[in-house]
């Protein structure tokens, strides 16, 4: 049980590369990263002419970082992100 408990923790930071810890900080990251994107795109909801590309710049800068660490490489073949249109 406790083994159990413990892989659920630990199955995807080492799956990437990283300890639980590490992960959590990574993690926390992206989250206030995405915490200011959507605050910034609520604004422009409400205020079109504010924070035009704010939120967009900031997901391409997290995809490139999360792409550049190889954490879509840990990703299964069906959740892969699919190719940009042409």
């Amino acid at each position: 049980m406790a083994n159990t408990l413990k892989t659920l923790f630990t199955e995807h930071p080492d799956a990437v590369g990283e300890t639980y810890t590490e992960h959590f900080g990574v993690a926390m990251g992206y989250s206030m990263r995405l915490l200011k994107a959507s605050g910034a795109a609520f604004m422009h909801a409400l205020l079109p002419f504010t924070f035009k590309t704010t939120a967009s710049t900031a997901i391409k800068a997290m995809y490139a970082d999360m792409t550049r660490r190889g954490a879509t490489d840990a990703l299964p073949a069906q959740a892969q992100p699919m190719a940009p249109a042409e």
